[in-house]
């Protein structure tokens, strides 16, 4: 079992990526719950206050969420394979074996250009779980482990086929 300080954290761009991402997107939900508001609130003196509330309190949530994202996502590649965990209360930890690992692809968004970050998706064989997606990874340090782990793909091929 690898050691607690081998994990990685995602840089400081990804807390900001983040933030944009949930609040943006939860301050978005705040228009259909508006409009819920005016339609469920016929008189204009409780409408007002639970208006007010959805248009501060989704977007709040949303950073809420990206600021516990960021914090508790970390990502550990060794020897054995690649290792994804994040969450606090509800933890996912996945790991890929090495030899599982089929392709490694890297996918860049707008904001994640913009901030020089980028998503590795790592696809392995099987059915569970068959495609880790690790969104935030500084871009060069994704290329790396992208091209460490089609090389220890293209060892293994190698491997078996002088077997």
């Amino acid at each position: 079992m690898s050691m607690e300080a081998d994990w990685q954290p995602l840089p400081p761009r990804a807390r900001t990526m983040f933030l944009i991402t949930h609040v943006l997107g939860w301050g978005l939900l705040a228009v259909p719950a508006l409009v819920l508001v005016d339609r469920l609130l016929a008189r204009p003196w409780p409408a007002l206050p639970a208006a007010i509330a959805a248009l501060v309190l989704l977007p709040a949530w949303g950073l809420w969420l990206a600021l516990r994202r960021y914090r508790h996502t970390r990502w550990l590649l060794d020897d054995t394979g690649f290792g994804y965990r994040r969450g606090r209360m509800w933890q996912v930890e996945t790991r890929v074996p090495r030899t599982r690992v089929q392709h490694v692809d890297l996918k860049y968004g707008p904001l994640e250009r913009r901030f020089h970050l980028a998503s590795l998706v790592l696809h392995s064989a099987g059915t569970r779980d068959c495609a880790v997606a690790v969104s935030g990874l500084d871009a060069d340090e994704a290329a790396r482990l992208r091209d460490r782990l089609a090389r220890q793909v293209d060892d293994d091929d190698d491997a078996h086929a002088t077997a």
